[in-house]
């Protein structure tokens, strides 16, 4: 019984110490397997353009955080935070694509959202950034909910196949090379 204490004990000492300094990090590998890791493939259409990675948006028209990662919605009811898939019906009528969304990696941002209210109030009514799914960059097509994805997918399927029918030529020019080597010799 003493070592199992010992061992709860050290457990949390362990998380003590360790989760201050690793929280991000924890968090980003958590993210990563929770199949989404912020990167541009998991990013919501709507999201600007411009950003790599993006763990949390904010939302400074309507007050409300969104989880990339997680593809979650954090908004402010009843005097608690709320996480759901999709906005409360008071933001039914609410363009995603054409709001300005500012981009917060941070964990919980939503803890200090007083600072971000105060720091981004200026970018409310703001309508000036291109969604993800309004770009040409080909490196968005990678989304999948992105327009030109299907095409992408077809085109990296097609060039893949050049490059196997590139590596088939090329190995049958070698054995033919060989083929005539020998002769050759003989």
């Amino acid at each position: 019984m003493k070592a199992l204490m010992n061992v709860v004990i050290t457990v949390v000492l362990c998380i003590s110490i360790v989760l201050p300094m690793g929280c991000g990090l924890s968090y980003m590998l958590v993210g990563a397997i929770g199949n989404g890791s912020g990167g541009i493939g998991s990013q919501p259409i709507w999201g600007p353009t411009g950003y790599d990675y993006v763990e949390y948006y904010y939302l400074p028209d309507i007050e409300v955080y969104y989880n990339v990662p997680l593809h979650r919605f954090i908004y402010f009811e009843r005097g608690h935070w709320i996480t759901r898939s999709s906005l409360p019906s008071r933001y039914r009528g609410y363009d995603l694509y054409h709001s300005y969304k500012v981009v917060v990696n941070e964990r919980e941002p939503y803890l200090n959202h007083q600072t971000y209210k105060e720091k981004y109030s200026s970018y409310r009514d703001r309508h000036d950034q291109q969604p993800i799914r309004d770009s040409r960059d080909s490196k968005y097509f990678v989304n999948k909910n992105h327009p030109e994805h299907k095409n992408w997918v077809k085109q990296q399927k097609h060039d893949q196949g050049k490059g196997n029918d590139q590596n088939t030529n090329r190995d049958k020019n070698a054995k033919q090379d060989n083929s005539e080597k020998k002769k050759d010799k003989e």
